[in-house]
Formats: C-alpha cells, sequence, structure tokens
C-alpha cells in the first residue's frame, strides 16, 4: 500500500462514521503525500489543536 493509498483509506474510514476531515487537515494530508511534512509534522499539529489543556489545581 502506498502512502497516498493508506491515506486515501484512512479518510474514507473516518467518512464512513459520517465525518468530515477540516479543510485544514486535508491540506496537511496532502503535503504529507507530497513528501512536504512528515508524520511527526503531522502528529504535532493535531496535538497543538486538540491537546485538552489542563488547569492548574492549588
Amino acid at each position: 500500500m502506498t502512502n497516498a493509498q493508506a491515506w486515501d483509506y484512512a479518510v474514507g474510514m473516518i467518512k464512513v462514521d459520517g465525518l468530515e476531515p477540516t479543510e485544514e487537515f486535508k491540506e496537511y494530508i496532502e503535503k504529507e503525500k507530497r513528501g512536504e511534512v512528515t508524520m511527526e509534522d503531522i502528529k504535532e499539529y493535531l496535538d497543538k489543536k486538540y491537546k485538552v489543556k489542563e488547569e492548574a489545581t492549588a
């Protein structure tokens, strides 16, 4: 399976659940397919976007 096929499969699995990746994430996917970003870059993007902020406890 090529990298592009793997991404197409992953996006297809998301769509099966009635969900749609954001346009921004789709752009990251296309960049990764072209070798412009790495999987680590995508992981960092997702971590920043969806990271739950921990509240300071006193």
